[in-house]
């Protein structure tokens, strides 16, 4: 099959009159400059697919529902206890329904591909399934109705504070030993098997959950994947670390792990000016997800300081409160803003769009972070394409990197969206998006009857 695009983001630029040549499942061929051929599907503004890094698919369903002010001051923490009675009574039909809604909104934005931080593995009793990917084959299944690209990220959680804590009530559903949790990871490999271009990472929930022992263990079992790990989210969290080990936690696993390019440390939002140069050096993603962030207050990433010594960022929806990729984008860009009072800041150099620049380091960071080796509009590369809506007034007059603004900043809207050549959003809406609502509707409406 092929599209043709009046105008699309390639990796050397913009170019005009873009024929994309897919075949079984990725771009075969670019070629510019030329008319549209008779055979060619037709669109007017053409952009690679995002990934989104960090993703709890089942928390989609709880969204809107801890914005009720408690008796003492409210925080991550008291947000985290809404979140553990909400997934107490999830069974796993309703944890695939829930997660395929998150994944049709994802697309429906603008995300191609989803890294899935996966902890809900036990019944809500805490006792393992008799399938012990029970829940990740759910997870599988949300990803193939829905077509979304799946990164899966088996999460190893064993305490509940740093030096090993026992694990308190809430976490039960996420508790594996060593020896479960080596048996999930080669059950996921199967369990993931059958999806186009899907593959497998690992991660260590965060080192309040792991001892450095646990977490040694684990990172061998990503075989060369991603290694995703919570770290910095939270003032406490730094505090709680430095009283545990004298370190602050980015701190620490610069010292202790070999983080590298195949890390992704989600948040990092807490770190000193030294941690976000070391940071940076090292070739690890920043896994930042900006609308999360905000809504549960944690505070705000050094991305200016962090982006000009070089750093990798990603970004990521999390707790899934509010599906949207330019949003995110937003959200990353205007929280510099109100830092700073200052307009423009995370655009690297005078004259530059600020959009494209955000664009541009989410591509590239969130392939790197999920695992992809080729990614953007480039012969090798997967099939995941995004077309702006030409007919949004939002898009008039606009032409190269303005495009990219004004869907960023002024809420211009996608039109279609393809995964490995096949189209999953058209007019705006994923191709299944009725029935899949349905379903969730049912979930959401019993588990919260």
């Amino acid at each position: 099959m092929a599209l043709w695009f009046e105008t699309a983001l390639l990796p050397q630029g913009w170019a005009a009159g873009v024929r994309l040549q897919i075949a079984g499942g990725r771009i075969e061929r670019v070629e510019t400059g030329i008319t549209r051929a008779a055979d060619d599907e037709r669109h007017a503004i053409g952009i690679p697919g995002l990934c989104n890094v960090h993703s709890h698919g089942f928390q989609r369903g709880m969204a809107g529902l801890a914005e009720i002010r408690g008796p003492e001051g409210d925080s991550f923490w008291t947000w985290r206890e809404v979140m553990y009675r909400f997934l107490d009574r999830l069974d796993p039909e309703q944890i695939e329904a829930i997660t395929a809604q998150a994944y049709v909104e994802m697309l429906e934005t603008g995300f191609t591909r989803v890294g899935e931080f996966h902890y809900l593995h036990r019944d809500p009793a805490g006792r393992p399934y008799a399938n012990p990917v029970e829940t990740a084959e759910r997870v599988a299944a949300a990803a193939e109705r829905t077509g979304i690209g799946l990164t899966l990220l088996p999460v190893f959680y064993a305490h509940s504070n740093f030096g090993g804590a026992a694990p308190v009530a809430g976490q039960r559903r996420f508790i594996n030993t060593m020896d479960q949790f080596g048996e999930l990871m080669e059950a996921s490999r199967k369990a993931i098997a059958g999806l186009q271009d899907a593959n497998l990472g690992v991660a260590p929930h965060s080192l309040r959950a792991v001892t450095p022992n646990e977490l040694a263990a684990i990172v061998p079992l990503a075989e060369g994947g991603p290694i995703h790990i919570h770290a910095a989210e939270q003032t406490k969290e730094v505090d709680d670390c430095v009283a545990w080990c004298g370190m602050r936690p980015v701190e620490w696993l610069l010292d202790h792990a070999e983080v590298d390019e195949h890390w992704c440390l989600v948040h990092a939002t807490h770190m000193t000016a030294v941690e976000t140069q070391r940071l940076a050096a090292s070739g690890a993603v920043a896994g930042l997800c900006p609308i999360t962030e905000a809504n549960l207050g944690d505070g705000i990433f050094p991305a200016q300081s962090y982006l000009a010594r070089g750093g990798r960022v990603g970004i990521g929806t999390d707790s899934n409160v509010l599906l949207n990729a330019a949003g995110e984008l937003r959200a990353l860009e205007y929280a510099q803003r109100l830092n700073t009072c200052s307009r423009n800041v995370l655009a690297d150099i005078v004259g530059r769009s600020t959009g494209r620049g955000l664009f541009d380091t989410a591509l590239a960071g969130g392939a790197q972070a999920l695992g992809q080796q080729a990614f953007g509009l480039c012969a090798g590369a997967a099939a995941d394409l995004v077309s702006l809506d030409a007919n949004d007034p939002t898009f008039y007059g606009r032409e190269a990197d303005a495009l990219l603004d004004s869907w960023i900043f002024a809420g211009g809207k996608v039109d279609c969206v393809w995964r490995a050549g096949r189209a999953v959003v058209r007019q705006g809406r994923h191709i299944a998006g009725d029935e899949i609502a349905a379903h969730y509707r049912r979930a959401v409406e019993s588990v919260l009857d």
